[in-house]
């Protein structure tokens, strides 16, 4: 549904872009995450026509952005990080020219705005002026003009910007209810914005695509090794040798001990492999007590401070 190729775009000496190559496929929910500046706006002005590419290309639903923009507009609502918005008009009055520079036939604008009315819960605001709206409710307008002229594809950047913790709760659900019927890409620097909406996640760092997948994708391949930890009520000497005897094990180290003879382990094995069971029955067969056992796996949170700090 949409593809890019090798994009590159500098702005003077400033590199925005360098060689990205992404794909997002039919229905799904993408987050495009990265820290401030890490080139998710140049990325979305390129999908949208709005900026041409130095070079690389790509394709909307199989239109060129460069040589077919007209085509490619037909097909994308976008609501850009800065909304659009006439602060003088009223919500009715704006989408009617929205519907008119969209070319929304006359006899079918009334049924679309009222559509996107509902389906972005602006009835109860409906006789206010944009201006006297809340920043929530601003974005709600943007998201229904994104969405008047039924577009396959929705390109958001950063649609929760400026928005309090209330605010940010509404417009991700709102996203979810309409990402079930519609491709859609949106540009975030929040972390819980990507994980709470998003399909998949693609994230980029100093213009450069540093590492995309499933939350759970990106965690298995952030981990050289996974980590367990296990508290054993035993005799010391017993456990490490039990514990040396299982081949699934690269290493183990005790970390604590607490009274009546309970002691503490972190435990290293290969990237994937979940020992847990195997501890478990480690435990039960020599008759001790298992007070603890978890298996710890790589955060959202980590992965990205992982992929994005590192020196460019």
């Amino acid at each position: 549904m949409i593809s890019a190729s090798h994009l590159s775009k500098s702005f003077g000496t400033t590199v925005a872009l360098k060689d990205v190559s992404f794909e997002v496929k039919k229905g799904e929910v993408v987050g495009f995450l990265g820290p401030n500046g890490a080139g998710k706006t140049t990325t979305m002005r390129i999908l949208t026509c709005y900026h041409p590419a130095d070079a690389g290309t790509a394709t909307i639903a199989g239109y060129d952005v460069f040589k077919n923009p007209l085509e490619v507009k037909k097909l994308i609502g976008y609501l850009p990080e800065n909304n659009p918005l006439y602060m003088d008009m009223g919500i009715i009055d704006y989408l009617e020219f929205i519907a008119k520079v969209r070319a929304i036939s006359p006899s079918q604008r009334r049924e679309k705005i009222k559509q996107v009315i509902e389906l972005c819960g602006l009835r109860k605001e409906i006789g206010k002026d944009i201006g006297e709206l809340s920043k929530g409710f601003r974005q709600r307008v943007g998201l229904a003009q994104a969405l008047l002229h039924d577009p396959d594809i929705l390109i958001l950047d950063e649609p929760t910007i400026g928005l309090d913790p209330t605010q940010i709760i509404e417009i991700r659900e709102l996203i979810k209810k309409i990402g079930k019927e519609k491709t859609i890409i949106l540009s975030s620097h929040i972390l819980p914005e990507v994980s709470a909406t998003c399909d998949r996640i693609i994230i980029i760092h100093q213009g450069e695509i540093v590492g995309s997948g499933t939350p759970e994708e990106m965690a298995a391949n952030a981990q050289g090794e996974d980590t367990t930890y296990i508290t054993i009520r035993g005799p010391l000497e017993e456990i490490q040798e039990k514990l040396k005897a299982l081949h699934t094990i690269k290493e183990f180290q005790k970390v604590g001990e607490k009274e009546n003879g309970i002691n503490q382990f972190i435990i290293k094995s290969e990237r994937g492999v979940d020992i847990s069971e195997e501890l478990f029955f480690m435990v039960a067969r020599n008759g001790w007590s298992l007070t603890e056992l978890h298996r710890e796996t790589a955060t959202l949170e980590n992965i990205f401070l992982q992929l994005t700090t590192k020196e460019g």
